[in-house]
């Protein structure tokens, strides 16, 4: 079979032949219809991001998965073949969190082969590619809101930074009920993907009166969730200056930079709260499966293109270089 293959020694991505993996017990061989290319996997190849916990130099990329069961191991009676699935992005082993693309072969391939647990059934309703985004496009954005901020009906939310995880991320606020919900980003194209996707307001974060339009849309009192999707430290003084009394900034972009608070005073006098957010836990992935099959959600909008598996470094270098302004772009093997 195919697949994109990354040296994490050398840095060299290639789509390349390697055998087809065998399941082993309580492992499940999953026949790849759809893997999501995320920003993360770009940051893989250019050495941003380094992983733990890989045995040997070389990985499949690929986290975000949806596809058809293959071949179920021994001892694997809670899926069948044909069975649809998406599959959660990690599990645990032996106290260590394993990500599936980074830590072991992920799904940029024609095969894959997981723990029977991380298996989420889809059901016949959601395209392939459409479910393949739900780990962590989806359900990062889930679990900052959900879990990690816990954000409330009725309360302000400011979204920094309107790409993949931003993007759903309006979407899913408008479903738990943020108002208003505030939209950030100094591209003209992804305020009004904001708009589109159910943000109230979209605002340049580089505009003068910025800071007296945020006054404005929360009627004086500031926002009470700021969600930073863009892991700058520009995007994060200004967030904490836009938070009201009991305000709380969550981080879900990755600087990996120290971050300095300007008005410590201030910002303890205001009780403001600043939270670290990474990835999702495993409840959230099947909300989402269900909420979408009930029509809560639509993710038709998400996938701005398919491309085919062998074409993975073209569609590694789009994302990079934002051609089109994508949400999510899609491999199909």
């Amino acid at each position: 079979m195919i697949a994109g293959r990354l040296n994490v020694e050398t840095g060299t991505f290639a789509v390349k032949e390697v055998p087809i993996p065998d399941p082993g017990p309580g492992f499940v061989r999953i026949k790849v219809e759809a893997a999501g290319v995320c920003l993360s996997d770009v940051h893989l190849i250019q050495g941003l991001l380094r992983p733990q916990f890989l045995k040997g130099s070389e990985v499949t990329l690929g986290h975000e998965v949806a596809g058809t069961v293959d071949l179920p191991g021994a001892g694997v009676t809670s899926v069948a073949p044909g069975d649809r699935v998406v599959v959660q992005a990690g599990y645990e082993y032996n106290g260590v969190t394993l990500t599936m693309g980074v830590d072991f072969d992920g799904g940029w391939a024609e095969y894959l082969v997981v723990p029977a647990g991380v298996l989420v059934p889809l059901g016949e309703d959601i395209p392939f590619d459409q479910a393949s985004i739900i780990p962590d496009a989806v359900s990062t954005p889930w679990g900052a809101i959900a879990s990690t901020a816990d954000v409330r009906a009725g309360e302000a939310v400011g979204v920094w930074g309107i790409g993949g995880l931003g993007a759903h991320g309006v979407q899913l606020l408008r479903l738990v009920g943020a108002a208003p919900v505030i939209a950030v980003d100094p591209l003209p194209e992804a305020r009004e993907r904001a708009l589109e996707f159910g943000a109230d307001i979209a605002l340049d974060p580089l505009a003068e009166d910025f800071a007296d339009a945020m006054k404005a849309a929360t009627g004086g009192r500031g926002l009470d969730v700021a969600l930073d999707f863009a892991g700058v430290d520009a995007v994060r003084a200004q967030a904490i200056n836009c938070l009201g009394r009991d305000g709380r900034l969550v981080l879900v972009g990755l600087s990996g930079k120290p971050m300095t608070i300007n008005d410590s005073t201030g910002f303890s006098y205001a009780r403001k709260q600043i939270r670290g957010h990474y990835g999702s836990e495993a409840h959230h992935v099947p909300q989402l499966v269900a909420l979408t099959r009930l029509g809560r959600l639509d993710f038709a909008k998400s996938v701005s293109a398919r491309i085919p598996l062998a074409d993975a470094e073209a569609a590694v270098k789009a994302l990079d270089a934002k051609e089109g302004n994508p949400i999510r772009l899609v491999l199909i093997p």
